[in-house]
């Protein structure tokens, strides 16, 4: 019993490290993008409002990073201390790649942080927006190393077993594995969609503040036109990673439906309470056949149930609920998105009025509402893989190690009060950033920590700039 504590133990410590950090690199991949069209359209137009965007913005983004690195590097430690069976087998690739990341994106977004942060009046305008541009493509670069290695766990390829360890016979397959298009495309629309309702959250937080200047009105368009642009691709790009699913690990997709016995025409759940020890689903609401069309795009065609996995597929309650709350915030998310853009539509009169303190409150509350869609969905793919830790090769008991339980407790209690006070102290200095707009920079106690920013800005009114 003391065996299966440490090993459950270990398993929620690593999954509230990869909680906590994935919520920062999300936000870092794509509002480095959203700079740098910042950047770009103030190169192009002059107007100050886009600099002044992206002097606000790029605080945010280099406390993000910050959170970024330090939480992956404490989450790399668990491989050695939690989980040695998976390096003592798998090593010869996860190595390998993790270490490409480190070298071809991270050292590469750190140095060019610096010239974005500190740099601009040091360097020629293009080198700096160089700087800029080669900050986001290495957090693009980052996160293809990692999902390459991710998809690689749930769709190995491209490798043989040699002494029961994991050597490569195609780096290649290894990489491009069958679901790693699939879940890279999935991943940077999530990224562009929580930094897409970040930045018009924060903008409308602002904005309900009397704080609406030029800067204020088009990040807020930024993030309403990026939001209703990428969640229509998103639904899309989600279906076709669900049927890559459907082919390549039926079990995870079986759960996420709640289809526990293989049946032609099977109904798509819309609620219910899924029942491990009867195997069946209970107070059950569910449209007849509608999974198989959407699954086979057939009515009549075959899903295959849990009944196919017995023993070998995941729980099915975590990843019935967590597929649902992905699928629920992002229909919210459309209707959200969309209902803003009809609001700022360019044939209205005077679309800078057309925001109301309900619509911007709504937009406010849904802030981080890519956070939620982005741990769900996290957790669909993480819980829906077990009992393996690398399809068909090592199962998470086979890698966990033998620390007692009670160190692991230890450290785990340790780990979520620092990481508690850590998202806390996060969303409080992002907020502090948004009261005080341009005034952040200012020191506490010059007497402008509460004052409201002025409606309008010198620059946009043609003084020179400072």
């Amino acid at each position: 019993m003391d065996g299966f504590d440490a090993f459950l133990l270990a398993r929620i410590q690593f999954a509230a490290n990869i909680t906590f950090h994935i919520l920062f690199p999300t936000i870092s991949i794509s509002l480095a993008w959203v700079l740098l069209f910042f950047k770009l359209r103030f190169v192009k137009t002059g107007e100050q409002h886009w600099m002044d965007a992206y002097q606000f913005w790029v605080k945010i983004f280099a406390l993000t990073f910050a959170l970024g690195v330090v939480s992956g590097i404490t989450m790399s430690f668990q491989f050695g201390t939690n989980w040695p069976g998976y390096m003592e087998k798998v090593g010869n690739i996860a190595g390998p790649l993790l270490a490409y990341e480190v070298l071809t994106a991270f050292f590469l977004e750190a140095t060019m942080l610096g010239v974005m942060l500190f740099g601009r009046e040091r360097v020629s305008e293009t080198l700096h927006t160089v700087a800029t541009l080669l900050v986001a493509g290495g957090t693009t670069l980052s996160a293809f190393w990692i999902l390459a290695l991710n998809s690689w766990m749930q769709t190995p390829a491209g490798f043989e077993m040699i002494n029961g360890q994991a050597h490569v016979t195609s780096w290649f397959e290894v990489i491009f594995n069958p679901s790693f298009p699939y879940r890279l495309v999935h991943m940077l629309l999530a990224s562009g969609l929580t930094v897409a309702f970040l930045v018009a959250g924060i903008s409308a937080y602002r904005w309900l503040r009397q704080d609406r200047g030029a800067e204020v009105m088009a990040s807020l368009k930024t993030g309403i036109y990026m939001a209703a642009l990428l969640i229509p691709l998103q639904i899309i790009a989600g279906d076709l990673h669900g049927l890559n699913t459907l082919e390549h690990q039926p079990a995870k997709l079986a759960a996420m439906e709640g289809i526990w016995k293989t049946e032609k025409g099977a109904p798509a759940v819309l609620f219910a309470l899924p029942d491990e020890k009867a195997r069946e689903n209970r107070y059950e609401i569910a449209i007849p056949k509608l999974a198989s069309l959407y699954l086979t795009h057939s009515l009549d065609g075959e899903v295959k149930g849990l009944d196919q996995f017995e023993g070998k597929h995941p729980p099915v309650a975590p990843v019935f609920w967590a597929f649902r709350i992905m699928v629920g915030v992002g229909v919210l998310m459309l209707l959200v998105s969309w209902a803003s853009v009809w609001q700022f539509a360019p044939w209205k009169r005077d679309p800078t009025r057309t925001l109301r303190p309900w619509h911007a409150k709504l937009l406010v509350a849904m802030t981080f509402a890519g956070w939620v869609a982005l741990i769900a969905g996290w957790y669909v793919t993480e819980i829906g893989r077990q009992p393996w830790l690398v399809t068909g090769v090592l199962t998470a008991a086979e890698a966990a190690s033998s620390v007692p339980a009670p160190r692991i407790a230890l450290t785990l209690a340790l780990y979520l009060t620092l990481y508690a006070a850590l998202i806390v102290a996060y969303i409080s200095v992002v907020f502090y950033l948004a009261r005080h707009g341009k005034h952040a920079d200012k020191p506490l106690g010059t007497g402008l920590e509460d004052t409201p920013n002025p409606v309008t800005y010198p620059e946009q009114e043609g003084a020179p700039r400072a």
